[in-house]
């Protein structure tokens, strides 16, 4: 019997032919994602779920949906997707992070111009009759400073964009190197330095916790007057209600926005001012584009579903059958250390080595390095996936070694990463035990044996009498449970770390507690997916 695909938002016919062309039955019902209800009653009758941005894939659907093989996402936002309830019932969720890219940007730098001559506005009042030309007095953007904060696939699209332009190009981005800026021919800078230079800022970056309300009331105090905004990335990186405030008081001289904080946005602070252009979310609306996501997404699920075969997984790595059972624990071991080393790191990477010794040598290690890059970056950039992780790394200049060797230790096979940023090395590695579960082994060369929990603590400290007392003590009296404790030193009187396990995630006011006192040098609260 065929697989069954549901479509349930607007994707070309040209995609649902895909389907049909590769053995799969499609039913094309662009508009019952907008219905819960009716969406709810049928979906257990599927193998696959074509969507785009109006379905909305929420626990209670994935829960009802028992036949759910895949879910694919036409672009590259999975905000509408309940990735760990998939994950739970071993949905694999696709998206297509490429598709759009170009689109996106040429709406960040059409909303760029049209908010720099207020083109919007001229055009409403010439067309009611009025010729206020004295009104309607733009500025030019040829040698304005044009500051992109995110100079990822789409960041440094606009970049380049913006110095055809014959602007000045500054960029903000954690993961750009110093070669790959210079390849590009922007300045890479502080956060800091580019608010307080920009004359144009666009934003590229995802809605992560590191980048939720990046602009606020405070980082428009260190901006230029006059500067102009634009967001087509994220509703959510931007205080509308701070923006629209600067906006009144003239700090800020226009915006022009394509997402919104509430999207449907039927009311926004930023809607009736002066010199604010938005529009409905726009960005990767162009039919090439449309086109193009579509086209991916009825390729990659129907490669899935026929043949088995899994491309652009956001959870799920690219695996045969025939390895699955023995590589997915060293999968995970690969992603929990990437993930904790791109959790610790705030500047920029420049080198990543990572070492497979013994039986891990002998594995599928372009699988293994996808996920452990995938989880490097995360934290960064938010949708990444095992495919596009290895290009995104590339892009950003970031220089990538793997090694291989026999066994060399008391371990069957372990990994090493070790990531070299501007003003630091790290080093972490780690093993699966016989119950599947990773374990980190060895932290900035210090042994130890720590279980690795979804939330856990990070300590470096001086090897002081009192450490273990005072974790506990802080701990305690902020009523947050400790399931593991692990900690290790270099040398007596030396550097020591700890790791603990907890419950839950630990506020940052307990762990400032813990960075008061003088022996402590770092506290962090990480988080890694280990279901």
């Amino acid at each position: 019997m065929a697989p069954r695909v549901l479509v349930s938002d607007k994707l070309s016919e040209t995609a649902v032919q895909i389907f049909r062309d590769r053995g799969v039955d499609v039913d094309f019902m662009p508009d019952v994602g907008k219905d819960k209800d009716k969406l709810l009653s049928i979906i257990d009758q599927y193998d696959g779920l074509a969507i785009r941005s109006a379905t909305k894939a929420t626990a209670k659907l994935i829960d009802a949906a028992s036949k759910l093989k895949v879910i694919g996402r036409a672009g590259i936002g999975v905000d509408n997707v309940d990735i760990p309830a998939a994950s739970r019932r071993g949905i694999i969720v696709m998206n297509t992070p490429f598709g759009n890219s170009i689109t996106t940007a040429e709406h960040a730098i059409s909303l760029l111009m049209a908010v720099a001559r207020q083109i919007p506005a001229a055009d409403a009042s010439t067309q009611a009759g009025k010729w206020e030309k004295s009104k309607f007095m733009g500025v030019e953007i040829t040698g304005k400073t044009l500051g992109v904060i995110g100079c990822g696939n789409i960041g440094s699209i606009a970049a380049t964009r913006g110095i055809g332009l014959k602007m000045r190009v500054i960029a903000y981005d954690p993961f750009l190197s110093e070669e790959k800026a210079e390849e590009l021919g922007v300045e890479k800078v502080d956060l800091d330095e580019l608010l307080s230079r920009a004359d144009f800022i666009t934003l590229h970056v995802p809605l992560t916790d590191k980048t939720r309300n990046i602009i606020n009331a405070e980082a428009i105090t260190k901006m230029k007057t006059g500067v102009r905004i634009i967001n087509c990335a994220r509703g959510g990186l931007v205080v509308e209600a701070d923006l629209a405030e600067a906006i009144k008081s003239g700090k800020v001289a226009g915006a022009g926005f394509d997402v919104f904080e509430v999207e449907p946005a039927v009311d926004s602070p930023l809607f009736g001012l002066e010199n604010v252009v938005c529009t409905p979310h726009l960005g990767a609306s162009t039919s090439e584009a449309q086109e193009n996501v579509a086209l991916h997404v009825a390729e990659q699920m129907s490669d899935y579903l026929i043949k088995g075969a899994v491309t652009n997984a956001i959870n799920m790595p690219s695996i045969s059958a025939e390895e699955a059972p023995r590589l997915k624990p060293f999968v995970k071991l690969a992603d929990v250390l990437g993930s904790f080393v791109g959790q610790v790191t705030e500047s920029a990477i420049k080198e990543v080595e990572i070492l497979y010794d013994g039986s891990t040598a002998q594995m599928n290690t372009k699988a293994l390095t996808s996920a452990l890059l995938a989880g490097l970056i995360r934290p960064q950039v938010g949708d990444v996936n095992m495919v596009s992780a290895p290009i995104m790394v590339k892009e950003r200049g970031i220089i990538l070694s793997e090694a291989r060797r026999d066994k060399s230790g008391v371990f069957d096979g372990y990994i090493m990463l070790t990531v070299k940023t501007e003003n630091q090395t790290r080093s972490i590695a780690g093993t699966v035990f016989s119950d599947g579960k990773p374990r980190f082994i060895q932290i900035k060369g210090i042994n130890l044996d720590a279980e690795v929990g979804a939330h856990m603590v990070y300590t470096t400290n001086d090897d002081a009498p009192g450490i273990i007392g005072l974790l506990g003590t802080v701990f305690g009296e902020a009523g947050v449970n400790i399931a593991n404790f692990s900690l290790g030193r270099n040398h007596a009187g030396g550097d020591a770390i700890a790791l603990l396990y907890v419950d839950e995630r630990v506020d940052e006011k307990v762990l400032d507690k813990l960075r008061s006192n003088k022996d402590i040098k770092s506290a962090k609260s990480l988080v890694f997916d280990v279901q």
